[in-house]
């Protein structure tokens, strides 16, 4: 595909596309993948890339060595200045509302700080087993302001998030689990091979039908009712995408003459 290459030419990230599934690497394992203002400048262009790649349906992202991402990089900002965060917000990511494509957060070691606050941001997470997360902002004095402490109360509620919020301990991925804030835990070794597996199981389906599903599911939560949301849910964007759309009748079809869909994504 014109403008489209096995590798992209990033430094501190490794941009991998295969098929339908990108993959995202957090690349500084010198210093725990912690984010540097040139990383956070190129997660900016990687999920730009991604989202406006019609060939690309869910993305993948983890970590190089024994962190997926240690947070911020302190020694490369100045505390008297604003984090120099991209339009959509810290890592490219937390801000970026309109990302309709499914992203899997595949975290294999430390997840701190901003860190924990990008797999938050993710779709889905995958834990391998000695994976640790923790809003540690507060032993250095900070708090996170990247989406962490609204999105943990979202995910797991306000009395199970205090306890980590308010002390800054860590968690461990069966924790995580347990709250809920984790999707699931699996092995070290299988880590990679579970998030590729539902990569797949995701671009099986139509993508339409995967991007009004991930939509109505975020937007419902802004609604103030349940009645309400299902109401609401027809007016999106997405949702008239996927209803009008060719992929529709075509799974429709498939079904009845027992064959697989070809999906169009139209």
């Amino acid at each position: 595909m014109p403008g489209r290459m096995a590798r992209m030419d990033f430094e501190t990230i490794r941009y991998e596309p295969d098929g339908a599934v990108l993959t995202i690497t957090f690349n500084r394992p010198e210093r725990l993948n912690a984010m540097s203002p040139q990383s956070h400048a190129e997660l900016e262009e990687a999920f730009n890339r991604f989202a406006a790649d019609d060939a690309l349906q869910v993305a993948i992202v983890t970590g190089a060595g024994r962190a997926f991402c240690a947070g911020s990089d302190l020694k490369s900002f100045r505390l008297e200045e604003a984090p120099p965060y991209p339009p959509h917000g810290y890592a490219g990511l937390i801000q970026r509302h309109d990302l309709l494509k499914p992203v899997i957060a595949a975290v294999n070691g430390l997840a701190y700080g901003g860190g924990f606050e990008f797999s938050l941001a993710c779709d889905i997470v995958v834990a391998a087993e000695s994976a640790s997360f923790g809003l540690v902002e507060p032993k250095v004095g900070l708090i996170a302001i990247a989406g962490g402490i609204t999105r943990l109360v979202r995910a797991v509620g306000n009395k199970r998030a205090m306890i980590p919020l308010l002390t800054a301990e860590p968690l461990s991925a069966r924790e995580g689990l347990e709250l809920g804030f984790v999707s699931e835990v699996v092995p070290d070794a299988e880590l990679l091979a579970r998030a590729r597996e539902l990569a797949g199981r995701i671009i099986a389906c139509a993508p339409l039908a995967v991007r009004a599903t991930k939509d109505i599911a975020y937007r419902s939560m802004d609604e103030p009712s349940l009645a309400e949301a299902i109401q609401a849910q027809e007016h999106y964007a997405s949702f008239q995408a996927w209803r009008h759309s060719e992929d529709a009748h075509e799974g429709m079809r498939a079904f009845v003459e027992k064959r697989p869909p070809v999906w169009k994504g139209r």
